[in-house]
């Protein structure tokens, strides 16, 4: 009847007899000698092939207030300006003395 359905991977390539109910074609029995009578629903293939299930809460994506990166480059930025000694002009030494 055009339908698809999952029978599982051991059933690739094999003729299967297949056992169904006329009035519920939502899942058929499959049977194949040597194995025990198989269930198969419908196949549901979506857009891409299906839900992606959710996420739990703490594994979305939430919107960042800080950057510790950032904190870490401002704070050793603080750091060096704090150690950086003033640069001193010899010129501005030398007018004061009155030489050249």
């Amino acid at each position: 009847m055009d339908q698809k359905y999952e029978v599982g991977l051991s059933f690739i390539g094999r003729q299967v007899d297949v056992v169904y109910d006329p009035a519920d074609l939502e899942e058929l029995t499959i049977e194949y000698e040597g194995y025990s009578p198989w269930r198969a629903k419908k196949l549901v293939i979506g857009g891409r092939s299906g839900k992606r299930p959710t996420l739990p809460s703490d594994l979305q994506a939430s919107k960042a207030d800080s950057s510790r990166l950032l904190k870490a480059a401002e704070q050793k930025h603080q750091e060096r300006k704090k150690d950086q000694a003033p640069a001193v002009s010899f010129r501005a030494v030398w007018k004061e003395n009155g030489d050249v």
